[in-house]
């Protein structure tokens, strides 16, 4: 329906359009680009094997079914599809050279990129949100946090995500492209597809940056509202080890926000400015902003939080325990399997 839309916006936005968009990625970097694939396809592997396991060992283990580890599985469930909705074109690019796209897959890309990345803010705020429930108001953390009340959040965030991102590539769609169709990004960021139409941008720019702003600021207000009640109330307690226990609750949620805001940071910062340079480096903090966080996710809250954890182990230990290793030496079989159970038989010559 969405490609559709964009498909027919963009044959009647110009008799003469363009029929496809020319990604030229990482033009900084042309000598050291195949290398650089190698720890991209790395965070790709381990956003895809981590965000899987983690939604698995969440939904299958019945004490992980609360406020926190819901809001967790709904990130991972954003960032599994924004590491593939962009990982994949960006790595043909490290490997192949420039990538020709349709403006119809190109809008359909901005459109998702954008709407998981507010997705990603807003299931942060309400992560946010959790942390100073449970430290704040223990004893009235699950009467506060419901299950009606976190599923309305998620039906929220998901409904904003979905309703105010998806003007950003009508817009785009409508405006002629007359000059040049060369992407100077690995995939179809919005900000570097208008820049290249000959008609005034100065609408979908603004949408852009107020609709952004309000979403991104909002969210990031929501963040430091929560974090200054939990620091304000820990400090009211003076005991000992309160601080300690507060920021342990608290710290694997501290990293992925960091992780998060300081890259949306710099990309918007670069975006301002002229220079080459900078612009290199713009291009490498997008395609950062889009890999990155997807991929320590599962590792710094699985670490992080004891109940995972030990969930996590317990799922191995017993994918272990039903897995069964052969392996011949000479004319001698070695069975290992069920834990320490071990049979070794000679084969008959």
């Amino acid at each position: 329906m969405l490609s559709e839309t964009i498909r027919l916006l963009t044959n009647n936005s110009s008799s003469d359009a363009i029929t496809e968009f020319i990604l030229l990625g990482f033009r900084g970097f042309q000598q050291w680009q195949h290398w650089l694939s190698i720890p991209l396809a790395a965070l790709l592997l381990r956003a895809v094997m981590g965000n899987t396991a983690l939604t698995t060992v969440i939904c299958k283990e019945q004490r992980l079914h609360e406020p926190m580890c819901f809001f967790l599985c709904y990130l991972t469930l954003i960032d599994l599809p924004l590491s593939m909705t962009t990982t994949p074109t960006i790595l043909a690019i490290l490997w192949f050279g420039p990538l020709h796209i349709s403006p119809t897959g190109c809008f359909t890309q901005m459109y998702f990129v954008h709407l998981f990345i507010l997705s990603e803010s807003g299931i942060l705020a309400a992560l946010a949100f959790d942390r100073y429930a449970a430290v704040c108001s223990p004893l009235r953390y699950t009467s506060i946090l419901n299950n009606k009340l976190v599923l309305n959040i998620m039906l929220i965030v998901t409904g904003r995500s979905l309703l105010l991102t998806l003007p950003v590539p009508l817009f785009a769609a409508q405006l002629r492209y007359c000059s040049s169709h060369m992407i100077e990004y690995p995939y179809c960021n919005n900000l570097a597809v208008t820049k290249l139409s000959c008609d005034d941008i100065s609408l979908s720019s603004m949408y852009q940056m107020i609709v952004g702003n309000l979403i991104m600021v909002g969210d990031l207000i929501m963040i430091f509202l929560s974090y200054s009640r939990i620091i304000y109330a820990v400090l009211q307690l003076r005991a000992e080890g309160a601080l300690r226990k507060a920021f342990g609750t608290c710290s694997s949620h501290l990293i992925i926000i960091f992780i998060s805001y300081s890259a949306v940071i710099v990309v918007v910062m670069t975006h301002t400015s002229d220079s080459k340079i900078v612009a290199y480096i713009a291009v490498l903090f997008n395609v950062l902003l889009l890999i990155v966080p997807p991929a320590p996710n599962p590792a710094v809250y699985g670490v992080r939080n004891k109940e995972i954890n030990q969930a996590i182990r317990k799922n191995c230990s017993n994918l272990l325990a039903h897995t069964v290793y052969n392996f011949k030496i000479n004319n001698t079989s070695f069975c290992f399997g069920k834990s320490r159970f071990v049979r070794i038989f000679t084969l008959p010559n």
